[in-house]
């Protein structure tokens, strides 16, 4: 893959890396409730993130993933702060009072913060996991570098995000429920999503 192909590539990993944390933190604000489980709804894309922070180590470097881990946080402080100021100016009333934008996209603090710190600790724990693999195994299975990184970052992402998020609001056994669903469903869509580290040829 000559340079200008793999720069490309990259920009286009790394904006749907933005994108896809900026959509899991919007569809966290709703929880679902899939068979017995409860589920924040960002589940379902934010596991991607862990991949695509893979793919983009792999077409750049260790240091370069770790701005893009910081630079996505603070894109979701700034998004939830965006979100505050506008809930709170006032609405045209001519057009009606507009409740609804603040009782959906008004943030909630705790859950912003639990968000961003699961987030920087958990994909940066990715990264170095990742960084191990290649210097162990190079070349050799490639896959490991997803599955391992991936599973890990996410069981600490998930504790760490429940924990934050609604330790003290919610009666213990339905904690553990939540955290262990986002753990199980993360780790699917982490099975799901490993083929993909091959779409990218290079030598590293």
């Amino acid at each position: 893959m000559n340079t200008n192909n793999s720069r490309n590539i990259a920009f286009v990993i790394i904006s749907t890396y933005l994108s896809l944390q900026i959509f899991s933190d919007i569809g966290s604000l709703k929880i679902l409730k899939i068979f017995t489980f409860s589920v924040d709804g960002g589940t379902f894309l934010y596991p991607f993130t862990f991949t695509l922070r893979d793919l983009i180590h792999r077409l750049t470097n260790k240091k370069i993933s770790q701005l893009i881990i910081i630079q996505s946080v603070i894109l979701n402080f700034f998004m939830a702060f965006f979100f505050f100021i506008i809930g709170i100016l006032p609405s045209d009333l001519e057009v009606g009072p507009q409740n609804e934008f603040s009782n959906v996209l008004s943030p909630i603090w705790r859950l912003v913060i639990a968000s961003a710190v699961a987030e920087l600790v958990a994909e940066l724990l990715d990264t170095e996991i990742y960084s191990f693999w290649v210097k162990k195994f190079k070349q050799r299975l490639i896959w490991g570098r997803v599955f391992f990184s991936n599973s890990i970052a996410l069981v600490v992402d998930s504790i760490l995000f429940c924990l934050i998020a609604f330790y003290g609001d919610l009666p213990n056994n339905i904690l553990i429920s939540v955290i262990f669903s986002n753990i199980l469903i993360k780790e699917i869509i982490t099975l799901v999503s490993i083929p993909s580290i091959y779409l990218i040829k290079i030598g590293k």
